[in-house]
C-alpha cells in the first residue's frame, strides 16, 4: 500500500469530480472575483465495532496532503520520492464516498462501508449526525452518519478498487488519545464525529 512511486505534478485540464468556476459579483459597490471548484456532495460514516469497542477508520493516500507537504510546488515535475517519502500524504478518515448516484445518501453510505470496509451494514442502520458545507472553496455538502457495527457482520474484503484503502481500528483510549494531539492528518469531519460521539454514545 505504501509503494508509490513515479509522482508527477502537471496542471490539470480536465476533470470528471471537479469544475473550476469564477464568480463575479458587487458586494456594497465593490467589485469581486472569487474563484471556487464545483464538486459532488457526499457522505461520511463514523463507524463502531461494537464486538470489540473499537472504531473503524481508514487510511489512504491522498495527493492534495503529500502535494501540500511539498517545499516548492512546480508544475510538470517529478518529485524524488526518496527524498519526500509517500508517508506524508497518508491520512486517517471517516470511511467516505461521493454522491454520484442516484440513490439515497444512507445507501451510499451502506455501498462505501461495504466496498471499503468489508462489512454488511442495512441502511436502515445508519443514523444521520449532521450536514455539513464547505464554506470556502466547493460549498458542497457532506452528510455524516453514524453505524454500529460487529465481528459477525464482516464478510467481505474490502473490493479490488479499494485495496489501495487500509482498515484502521482504535480503541476508545486511542481514539481520545488521537483527538487530543497537537497536529492530526485527518479531515476535521473525523474530529467532530469523535467529539459526537463522546457526548453522546460513550456510557
Amino acid at each position: 500500500m505504501n509503494n508509490i512511486t513515479d509522482i508527477t505534478v502537471s496542471p490539470l485540464t480536465k476533470s470528471s469530480y471537479l469544475k473550476p468556476i469564477k464568480i463575479k459579483y458587487s458586494q456594497n459597490g465593490v467589485d469581486k472575483e472569487q474563484h471556487l471548484l464545483k464538486v459532488h456532495n457526499s457522505v461520511a460514516v463514523l463507524l463502531f465495532n461494537t464486538s470489540r469497542n473499537v472504531f473503524v477508520f481508514v487510511k489512504q493516500f491522498r495527493p492534495a496532503v503529500y502535494y501540500a507537504n511539498l517545499p516548492a510546488h512546480e508544475d510538470n515535475a517529478e518529485i524524488e520520492t526518496i527524498k519526500y517519502p509517500s508517508e506524508h500524504g497518508f491520512t486517517l478518515e471517516l470511511c467516505a464516498g461521493i454522491l454520484d448516484q442516484e440513490l439515497p445518501p444512507e445507501e451510499i453510505a451502506r455501498l462505501e462501508v461495504l466496498e471499503e470496509c468489508g462489512y454488511v451494514v442495512p441502511a436502515s442502520n445508519f443514523k444521520h449526525i449532521i450536514s455539513l458545507r464547505n464554506t470556502a472553496l466547493t460549498g458542497s455538502k457532506q452528510a455524516i452518519f453514524y453505524a454500529e457495527v460487529t465481528d459477525a457482520m464482516r464478510s467481505t474484503e474490502p473490493t479490488k478498487e479499494h485495496r489501495t484503502i487500509e482498515v484502521v481500528e482504535l480503541s476508545v483510549e486511542e481514539a481520545k488519545k488521537y483527538l487530543h494531539s497537537s497536529e492530526v492528518r485527518s479531515p476535521a469531519i473525523l474530529l467532530f464525529s469523535l467529539m459526537w460521539f463522546f457526548q453522546n454514545k460513550q456510557k
